[in-house]
């Protein structure tokens, strides 16, 4: 399994870590013993992809500026009791990271429906500079393309704006995986799978979907995990959100379907550093994170799309101060 994988990931100090017959410098593995609650902590597993982009990273020249990269990591997130991995050793806006991704269940398109809950992450690529730049500028403004929430629940409908009604049209992946969940025969299956991409109408969105593909799995009858890939990876800024949204997404789907969430399993491909926040990474990895907190999500709605952010109760979220950057369109 992925956990034991990346156990020594989970530990501050990767070089002093050996594992042997199951054990950790001697103790049980995964038990953190006194002493150690600052060395083992999961989000070890970021700090420490945060340093080996910035001490190992290649330079590279892309499209929209520098960056310092690597190719393939992977993470594990436990979800039991409770447990929401937020980052902690910066500040993460979990509140605007679950708008995006209640309005990515409802299949949205329309930035300015993100704007009005005061989001404002899409702007950068939704501007009519940036339209021009992709060939877009006959978009309305706020006019995403069929970007994932479209894809999740309407995969490959015809796409006209984000102000047309497209119920009953496309494949309903998200739904689809819902229904098989609920149902003890099915929610096994080894196919419960979502995919962003589609090659068929990436040239009509405003971004290619970075990441691309999520599959559920089961286990002991009830207990829910997720794994995701994700193709590119803005270690500075996006991934804290990435690493709480699709947790959110796992709890979210354990509790509408009546199971227990359990683990977050990540699969990463370009893991970069844009040029401009390597400083500001330096100050990260210098930080030890605190406990993470939790969430509960208080009702079981009818409709995966009713859900909405007053429903969500995030708990013990404490986490050292912001680190200002800026995003690179």
């Amino acid at each position: 399994m992925l956990k034991s994988i990346v156990e020594t990931n989970k530990w501050k100090r990767q070089e002093s870590v050996g594992k042997v017959e199951g054990k950790v410098e001697g103790k049980v593995e995964g038990k953190v013993e006194e002493g150690d609650n600052k060395k083992f902590h999961e989000e070890y597993q970021y700090i420490n992809l945060l340093k080996d982009i910035m001490e190992h990273g290649s330079m590279e020249m892309g499209r929209n500026g520098n960056t310092k990269c690597v190719f393939g990591s992977a993470m594990h997130f436990s979800l039991e009791n409770g447990t929401i991995p937020i980052l902690t050793t910066k500040k993460t806006a979990w509140k605007t990271c679950l708008k995006e991704l209640l309005w990515f269940v409802k299949g949205h398109t329309d930035n300015k429906i993100l704007n009005e809950q005061n989001v404002h992450i899409w702007d950068g690529n939704s501007s009519p500079e940036y339209m021009k730049s992709v060939g877009l500028s006959h978009h309305i403004e706020g006019d995403l393309g069929p970007i994932y929430g479209y894809q999740w629940r309407f995969f490959n409908a015809p796409y006209s704006s984000c102000n047309e009604n497209y119920q009953g049209s496309g494949v309903d992946q998200l739904q689809n995986v819902i229904d098989c969940l609920k149902d003890p025969l099915r929610r096994t299956s080894r196919r419960l799978v979502v995919s962003a991409w589609n090659p068929c109408q990436i040239d009509k969105a405003v971004l290619p979907p970075c990441h691309v593909l999520f599959q559920f799995n089961v286990i002991d009858g009830n207990k829910l995990s997720c794994s995701l890939y994700q193709r590119s990876v803005d270690t500075a800024l996006g991934q804290p959100f990435n690493i709480a949204s699709y947790s959110f997404l796992t709890h979210l789907i354990a509790k509408h379907c009546g199971l227990e969430p359990y683990e977050f399993v990540y699969y990463m491909g370009n893991c970069h550093i844009y040029e401009d926040h390597i400083d500001n990474m330096k100050e990260q990895v210098e930080r030890d994170p605190y406990a993470f907190p939790t969430v509960e999500i208080k009702n079981v709605r009818e409709d995966i799309g009713l859900y909405e952010i007053d429903d969500f109760v995030v708990t013990g979220y404490q986490h050292h101060s912001p680190i200002k950057m800026k995003m690179v369109a």
